[in-house]
């Protein structure tokens, strides 16, 4: 394994840690039944405002990068 191959798996993991963190943190106000799909009998419709929205645009641009490295290492290693 050379450097390269070992900063794309350094990255990756990185990367998980980063996005494992922002999910946590998004879900932090969430009680069970939302979490799991549950919303009561009404339809619960709710806006993200602030740091809400950047922190969900930032969780889905990490979320990218994530992919597309993960593609990049499996074709640089040979799989």
């Amino acid at each position: 394994m050379n450097t390269i191959d070992l900063a794309f798996g350094i990255i990756e993991i990185i990367l998980a840690i980063v996005i494992i963190v922002l999910v946590l943190t998004q879900s932090k106000g969430a009680d069970l039944g939302g979490f799991l799909g549950g919303g009561g009998g009404e339809a619960q419709v709710r806006t993200r405002r602030g740091v809400e929205a950047l922190m969900h645009r930032v969780t889905i641009i990490f979320m990218v990068v994530f992919f597309i490295n993960t593609l990049f290492t499996f074709f640089l290693w040979g799989f």
